[in-house]
């Protein structure tokens, strides 16, 4: 027999779920412009001190042998735009009670906080803080990576369909942004023990970041396996891995060796993706 309290709360589930879907989207958005407001202030376009002086230069181009020339923090212009496209296109009502948006929602918008407190952590000058706030980033990005790609199965063996929009504005700019924070999490622990004491050069340092660069290589292709063949994690870390062999080829402290490794890495990671794919696995996202 079917109670009328079971009957209400039936239908108070089916009312629960539109509104959830739009608290999740609306707090999408709002994090959304809090990382765009940290990241233009976090800057020093206007107030505060740019990034690379921060903490006394501790997370600039020349602090460690594993940190990316200038011009490569460049892509924060593109991640910046993709998660505000992103956050303006759940909104609509075909994405906001979509499985994909609702699987992934709330971790990105712990990611956009996290992103704004790394930034204000920075400009507090606190190294290891930094470190701590980014390492957490590294991992709630990675948990949206593992659930984005869950919800792309329907459980039955089948994939769930999905908007070439939808492939680009969240498969790819949560995979850009994966790619990215996975470089600059090993920048920003490098500048962590260079603070701590540690020499940032000789051969001692040089192996570390041989090491190191080889390790991110390897994260570029556990992304890339365990994404399906997705481009868009590899072509981030690529771009953070190929800047790091210019500052040490072009800037100081040179070291041809850790440039040369970091090349390689670069070329590993794009190759990943592209292997991935020709074994036969097809990738469900960008």
């Amino acid at each position: 027999m079917t109670s009328s309290s079971s009957l209400t709360g039936a239908r108070g589930g089916s009312r629960s779920a539109p509104s959830s879907d739009t608290a999740r989207a609306t707090a999408v958005v709002v994090s959304a412009v809090v990382a765009l407001v940290g990241g233009f202030l976090g800057s020093g376009a206007v107030v505060g001190t740019p990034i690379d002086q921060a903490a006394g230069g501790a997370l600039s181009a020349s602090a460690t042998l594993v940190a990316p020339a200038g011009p490569a923090f460049g892509i924060w212009s593109v991640i910046y735009a993709g998660l505000l496209a992103q956050a303006v296109h759940q909104l609509l009502p075909s994405q906001r009670h979509d499985a994909r948006q609702r699987a992934t929602g709330w971790w990105v918008v712990a990611s956009l906080l996290l992103n704004a407190a790394w930034i204000l952590t920075a400009q507090a000058g606190s190294v290891t803080g930094a470190l701590v706030v980014i390492a957490l980033l590294l991992a709630v990005l990675v948990v949206a990576f593992v659930r984005l790609r869950a919800a792309s199965t329907d459980g039955r063996g089948g994939s769930r369909s999905a908007s070439p929009l939808q492939l680009v504005l969240l498969d790819g700019v949560v995979g850009l942004y994966l790619g990215w924070v996975s470089i600059a999490t090993v920048a920003n622990a490098a500048a962590a023990l260079a603070a701590g004491g540690l020499p940032v050069t000789g051969a001692l340092a040089t192996g570390l970041a041989v090491v190191v660069l080889a390790v991110a290589a390897g994260v570029g292709w556990l992304l890339a396996v365990g994404g399906q063949g997705r481009v868009a994690p590899a072509l981030s870390l690529a771009w953070g891995l190929a800047w790091i062999a210019v500052a040490r080829w072009s800037g100081q402290p040179e070291a041809p060796l850790v440039s040369a490794v970091a090349v390689l890495a670069a070329l590993a990671v794009l190759a990943a993706p592209v292997v991935v794919r020709a074994r036969g696995t097809r990738p469900t996202a960008a």
